[in-house]
């Protein structure tokens, strides 16, 4: 099956002497560069997580512009904004800013977010839940908005003494970017959130953790999570076709440096552990081994296979030519071999 495959970084950065990622302006600079350098080698997409109260990438928009204004072909998106932490209707703004200036290449990924680094860091933002609702609520109530904003519809009442001209009748959050509504993706850990982001017509980001429902392997779960996004899509009556993203770990190891970094690890079976008091949750494998061995476990992989987007994780901290170097191996020895190509 062809796929786009783009890179998902963390932007993380260290002061520790062996990191290329010093601090947050490397971390910054070095993203847009490595985007640049996805688009040389003809990689798909650019895509960065978010985190806040952390040393990684938390302010994904004035980003995901100067990428969008320094390439102008692959996709750029998000893996995931963390809706708890937003308000809708700015950040309506802010992504229709940043797909016009890319020429409409956005695919934002949104969703509750993931653990934290503080306790309930979104109240530090000014936000709270709805009485009786939870974190999750909040979050999937502003993806709703979110939706229907960035949809272009007028809601919100003129002034009878504008500063400047207005259309008539009501008006909507500006600017605009026609489009965005249909690249906008969920990041579901669950079967049900999958099937949620189904019926409301979002695509299905689907990343290397997700809750451990049935006990089996990581990669046989995650293919039934997409079946359950497609049924729900189908049900829903959504004329278009949707996308799914899976991402993963995966090294090439063609030179000695590759060896020295990835070969042996040990992380290549799933790992089940808690993510909070309740959850149970099970996290993929990560892949690392020669071309053709890789090629062989990759092979097997059902979720990779049910997708069409593969978002190929990649450690920062090594610079952007040595991660340049990572996306080329797989673009090269593996990605043809697999039909990806």
């Amino acid at each position: 099956m062809k796929k786009k495959i783009g890179f998902l970084s963390f932007g993380h950065w260290t002061p520790h002497p062996t990191s290329r990622t010093q601090s947050a302006s490397d971390a910054l600079l070095q993203s847009i560069e490595l985007a640049v350098a996805a688009e040389e080698l003809g990689a798909d997409g650019a895509y960065f997580r978010v985190h806040h109260f952390a040393r990684q990438l938390g302010s994904p928009f004035p980003l995901l512009a100067a990428v969008g204004a320094r390439t102008s072909r692959i996709e750029i998106g998000t893996g995931i904004i963390d809706l708890r932490y937003e308000n809708p209707l700015y950040m309506a703004e802010d992504a229709g800013a940043a797909d016009l200036i890319a020429g409409g290449r956005l695919q934002l990924g949104i969703s509750r977010g993931s653990p934290e680094q503080v306790v309930d860091g979104w109240r530090y933002f000014g936000y709270e839940p709805a009485e009786g609702d939870t974190p999750a609520d909040m979050a999937r109530k502003r993806a709703q908005t979110f939706l229907q904003v960035i949809e272009g519809r007028a809601f919100a009442q003129p002034s009878p003494r504008p500063m400047f001209p207005n259309p008539p009748g009501l008006l909507r959050v500006e600017p605009y970017s026609e489009g965005l509504r249909e690249r906008i993706w969920w990041g579901a850990g669950s079967d049900a959130t999958a099937r949620w982001a189904g019926e409301l017509g979002m695509n299905l980001m689907s990343s290397t953790l997700k809750d451990d429902e049935t006990g089996e392997p990581f990669h046989v779960q995650q293919r039934k999570q997409i079946e359950a996004f497609h049924e729900a899509w189908k049900a829903a009556g959504h004329e278009r076709t949707p996308r799914v993203s899976v991402s993963r770990s995966i090294f090439a190891l063609v030179s000695d440096e590759d060896r020295a970094y990835f070969g042996g690890r040990g992380d290549d079976t799933d790992q089940v552990g808690m993510i909070d008091e309740t959850t149970r949750a099970i996290f993929g494998r990560s892949y690392a081994a020669e071309p053709d061995a890789l090629i062989a476990e990759l092979a097997g992989d059902e979720a990779v296979a049910a997708a069409d987007t593969l978002l190929l994780t990649v450690p920062n901290q090594l610079g952007v030519e040595y991660n340049a170097h990572v996306m080329e191996a797989i673009l090269t020895h593996v990605a043809p071999a697999l039909g990806w190509r």
